[in-house]
C-alpha cells in the first residue's frame, strides 16, 4: 500500500527566508530518498496561477481588496485540485511557498477583510485539505525591509504599518494553532533556522 504524502507550507512576511528554507529542505529530503515536489502560491505549476500572480504582483490598476482576495482564492482552488492533491495521492511530499495562512494574514489582518469569511472561503477553495505542517518564519518589519531592498512588487510595496499588521496576524494564527504551525525565529543564521526546521520535519515524517 502506497504511503500517503506530506503537505508542508512555508509562511512569513517578505524577506523572512522561507523560500531559502524550502529549497534547503527539498535538497535534504531528496538526499534521504523522498519524492519531493516544490510549488508556490500564487502561481505554482499551472498557467492560470502564473497569470493570476502577474496580476496580483504587477498590475498598475487600483485593485479592490476583495478582488485581490478572490484572485488568491481562485489560484488556490486551481492549485489544490489540479496539482497539490494529485501529488499527495501519489505519496509525494509537497512543499508550498505560501498557502491559506497568507490570505488570512495579508488580506484578513493586513487589509481588514472579515477573518471568518476568509477561513470559510479558504475551506471551500481547498476542499478542507489542510497542511500537515506549517512553518512561520518570524522576523521584525525592519529586518524585512532591509532584506527585501528597494526593488519591490505591488505586495511588497505596502508599507511598514501594513507589514506589522500582517506579522502580528501571523503570530496570532500560529498561537491559535500550535500543533500544526511552528514559529521559527528567522532572524537567526540560515543554518540555525534550518536545524530548527529539520527537527519538526523529522517528527512529521515518523507519522507517514
Amino acid at each position: 500500500m502506497k504511503k500517503r504524502g506530506l503537505f508542508i507550507t512555508f509562511e512569513g512576511i517578505d524577506g523572512c527566508g522561507k523560500t531559502t528554507q524550502l529549497s534547503l529542505l527539498r535538497d535534504y529530503l531528496v538526499n534521504k530518498g523522498y519524492d519531493v515536489i516544490i510549488t508556490r502560491e500564487p502561481g505554482g505549476n499551472h498557467q492560470l496561477g502564473k497569470d493570476i500572480r502577474n496580476i496580483l504582483l504587477y498590475t498598475k490598476c487600483e485593485l479592490d481588496d476583495k478582488a485581490e482576495m478572490f484572485l488568491f482564492l481562485a489560484d488556490r482552488a486551481q492549485h489544490i485540485n489540479k496539482f497539490i492533491l494529485p501529488n499527495l495521492k501519489e505519496g509525494k511530499i509537497v512543499l508550498c511557498d505560501r498557502h491559506t495562512d497568507s490570505t488570512l494574514a495579508y488580506q484578513g489582518y493586513g487589509r481588514g477583510q472579515n477573518l471568518e469569511e476568509i477561513i470559510y472561503l479558504n475551506d471551500i477553495a481547498t476542499n478542507n485539505i489542510k497542511p500537515d505542517l506549517t512553518f512561520l518564519y518570524d522576523i521584525d518589519v525592519e529586518t524585512s525591509n532591509l532584506r527585501v531592498g528597494n526593488e519591490k512588487d505591488r505586495m511588497e510595496n505596502t508599507g511598514s504599518i501594513f507589514l506589522e499588521k500582517v506579522r502580528l496576524g501571523y503570530l496570532n494564527i500560529a498561537q491559535n494553532n500550535p500543533e500544526s504551525i511552528k514559529i521559527i525565529n528567522a532572524v537567526n543564521p540560515i543554518e540555525i533556522v534550518f536545524k530548527d526546521t529539520k527537527k519538526y520535519v523529522e517528527d512529521a515524517l515518523k507519522k507517514i
